[in-house]
């Protein structure tokens, strides 16, 4: 039992935005305990969402040779007959070291851990049910429970036949034919995936494009290479029903009525904040429709002390931005100097290949009514693209043609998620187009591309 045990914070929560609080109270000398309901930390980011996906998504590269086919043919195969097995050895492997790094860390500075599931009896005292049970009182709570896959009732989850996002690790077999509904981050990524290992995919969407965030070139360009890659797109399409057809495999009917079967259907509509356990009726807040809270600039709740971070709060919910509000949630509760989580956010999607993007798009400079004038670079056209055998590639620039500062920039193609840090720099530091036409880049290097999209530019303001 641990009653009556008090602690300056209680971070309820593993990920990376309650790990990011507690060391940052707990390098400032304050006594910090984490609840979280699985015995590794690192949240839902670290055990079944992003590290997962996206070591997923290296091993299906690696053992598809899908990048090499460019020099030895597209039948090109490391290994014939992939498993899931194999697959997910390595993914294995990456979990459980970032959890050990992530749990050192943790120890390093002194944060108390806890298993089990905490609810609030009152504003301060917190019931934590788990293998060592009992009440808390906290004198500061950061909420950073993260979210869950939405499974609405009338979608027929059922094992590996009818899955969220979370139970792709748990399949036995790579899926002969899969049906995606939902195409959004997570549905692109995993048809990128399934594709790359053969899988008949099928993506379903309601919104006549795909992404619609993204810069319109990149977003077609996707479009283009999984539709070449094998990818069947149903975009603009409505999914009335799920059942499962005579031989027990899912189905998917549209409203326009066509039925769609496949081996495995993959659901991936909208995420719902994890706050059901919380009992957030004893300290006065409600969540909305979709288990989401509302705080202020500092993340606080209505309730001063309490504060709530990461996904659970919506967008961006990315686990860099989780980090760093969990960083600035726990300065802000005990009176630390603080600088805001800046607007320029880089996104990136591990697609095949990859997409990031910082700053403006066309359509927003648009319809803001902020001159610009673009540069491209393509990969085909430098050195370390044709090295890989990259020939899809691109980055483009914005900036603004009267003081030339850098407004956007938008990456398709190999390390573009690794790439997008050098623009983004340049935009939160004012710089110019200037800046990547005066540098020297090592070469052969995809940075190149920076100073080939500034030469282009350049130059339509002369031509």
């Amino acid at each position: 039992m641990i009653d009556g045990r008090e602690y300056d914070l209680v971070v309820i929560g593993a990920g990376p935005g309650g790990c990011s609080a507690a060391i940052q109270a707990a390098k400032a000398g304050y006594s910090v305990l984490v609840v979280d309901r699985n015995q590794l930390p690192g949240g839902d980011s670290v055990l079944r969402n992003t590290i997962p996906s996206k070591t997923l998504r290296e091993v299906v590269v690696y053992l598809t040779g899908v990048n090499q086919r460019t020099f030895y043919g597209e039948s090109y195969r490391v290994m014939a007959n992939i498993k899931m097995q194999d697959l997910l050895e390595r993914t294995d492997h990456v979990i459980k070291s970032e959890a050990e790094v992530t749990q050192s860390a943790l120890v390093r500075n002194g944060v108390e851990m806890m298993t089990g599931i905490a609810s609030f009896s009152d504003p301060h005292n917190i019931d934590i049910i788990g293998p060592t049970s009992g009440e808390i009182y906290a004198n500061n709570v950061i909420i950073a429970v993260g979210s869950h896959p939405a499974r609405p009732a009338n979608v027929p989850f059922e094992a590996e036949r009818v899955m969220d996002s979370n139970d792709i690790l748990n399949m036995a077999d790579v899926p002969r034919s899969m049906i995606i509904v939902g195409g959004g981050v997570i549905g692109c990524e995993y048809a990128s995936i399934f594709s790359a290992l053969g899988t008949r995919v099928v993506l379903i969407d309601g919104r006549r494009e795909l992404l619609e965030f993204l810069d319109s070139e990149v977003a077609d360009a996707l479009k283009f290479h999984m539709r070449d890659n094998g990818v069947t797109m149903r975009l603009g399409h409505m999914v009335s029903s799920i059942e499962f057809d005579e031989s027990g495999r899912p189905a998917a009917t549209l409203q326009n009525g066509a039925t769609i079967s496949a081996d495995t259907l993959l659901y991936s509509i909208g995420r719902t904040g994890s706050t059901h356990r919380l009992n957030l009726d004893a300290i006065g807040i409600e969540s909305d429709h979709r288990g989401r809270l509302k705080v202020d600039d500092e993340f606080r709740t209505d309730v001063k002390h309490v504060f709530a971070v990461g996904d659970v709060i919506g967008q961006p919910a990315l686990a860099a931005t989780a980090a760093e509000q969990g960083r600035l949630a726990a300065r802000h509760a005990f009176g630390l100097p603080v600088n805001s989580v800046p607007e320029l956010i880089p996104i990136g999607l591990y697609t095949l290949p990859e997409i990031s993007m910082v700053g403006k798009t066309e359509e927003q400079l648009t319809n803001e009514g902020i001159p610009y004038e673009s540069g491209i670079a393509r990969y085909r056209e430098i050195a370390r693209g044709n090295i890989i055998g990259d020939k899809f590639g691109m980055l483009k620039l914005l900036f603004n043609p009267i003081d030339r500062k850098i407004l956007g920039v938008h990456i398709f193609g190999s390390q573009a998620t690794e790439l997008i840090h050098i623009g983004q720099a340049a935009i939160a530091l004012g710089g110019t187009i200037d800046y990547f036409v005066d540098s020297v880049f090592n070469y052969p290097t995809f940075a190149e591309c920076y100073k080939t999209a500034g030469l282009r530019g350049l130059n339509k303001l002369t031509d």
